[in-house]
């Protein structure tokens, strides 16, 4: 899929930025979802619990739930309080972010912070996100985060194509209440008992998919996790000297202005990237 086609089928207008919610509308909004929640499943909407217990509720259900149409009014709830959230995350700019000669920053925190032009999302061959309820991976994060929006969108691209991702292929879509503008999705090989060349290959892939949808889209900065290090079980030592190469080789060859972060969230991981960045 060619991202003029990509394009076509989600909308990709900068995604506008509702009011902030105060206490009291945070409490509201999170039942509002939560009832609009248990009622799609089929379930009694009565409920008395704390805030924490109930928005912990949203996020699985909203986890679970199948991609689908969500009413305006429970979406602009929804987009509130996703952003009061977000924007309360200490957000980080990532153009202020320090670069190297090649124009590539390291940044050590949760992406879902971060306000890039695109940051990219270690998705599943489904491309609709994780559906364990409140799992941690980062694929599960950035659809919590960004809202129902999120999994719709990547079901109409997974539609359209027939087929599932591909490893190695990239796809884009709003990021909705990120702080980013876009996330690009992209599905890294999955290692067994070892790495093979196919693994690399696959993984190389990957950043260069990125990079060639951000340059086609016309984005001035991406910020990449860590591709197939976690539950996918590539060696992190390993995955960080082909990323860095991949995106090195990418700028030379498109002599290109594009802003890359390197996102890591283990010190073990911006150690393995501080390291080989500072012997290019």
């Amino acid at each position: 899929m060619t991202f003029a086609e990509n394009a076509k089928l989600v909308d990709l207008t900068p995604y506008p930025r509702p009011p902030q919610m105060d206490a009291a509308e945070r409490e509201e909004a999170c039942s509002a979802l939560l009832r609009f929640l248990l009622r799609e499943r089929g379930l009694i909407a009565a409920f008395t619990t704390d805030y924490g217990r109930k928005r912990a509720l949203v996020r699985e259900y909203m986890n679970r739930r199948a991609p689908s149409p969500v009413p305006r009014d429970i979406l602009a709830l929804q987009d509130s309080l996703f952003w009061t959230e977000n924007a309360e995350r200490d957000v980080v700019d990532a153009d202020a972010l320090p670069a190297d000669r090649y124009g590539i920053a390291l940044w050590q925190g949760d992406i879902t912070r971060l306000r890039a032009d695109a940051v990219v999302n270690a998705a599943n061959k489904s491309l609709l996100g994780c559906f364990l309820a409140g799992h941690n991976c980062i694929d599960n994060i950035i659809h919590s985060r960004a809202g129902m929006q999120l999994r719709s969108d990547c079901q109409r691209i997974v539609s359209a194509q027939g087929r599932e991702e591909e490893c190695g292929e990239a796809k884009i879509t709003r990021a909705y209440n990120l702080p980013a503008k876009y996330v690009i999705h992209t599905v890294g090989p999955m290692v067994g008992r070892e790495v093979t060349e196919e693994h690399r290959a696959q993984l190389r892939s990957c950043y260069i998919s990125c990079l060639n949808l951000a340059e086609e889209a016309g984005l001035g900065s991406i910020a990449f996790c860590c591709i197939s290090t976690g539950v996918f079980n590539f060696p992190a030592d390993e995955a960080a000297g082909i990323a860095t190469g991949a995106v090195v080789n990418w700028k030379l060859r498109h002599r290109s202005d594009l802003k890359v972060v390197f996102n890591t969230f283990l010190d073990r991981d911006t150690e393995v990237y501080r390291s080989i960045l500072g012997m290019m």
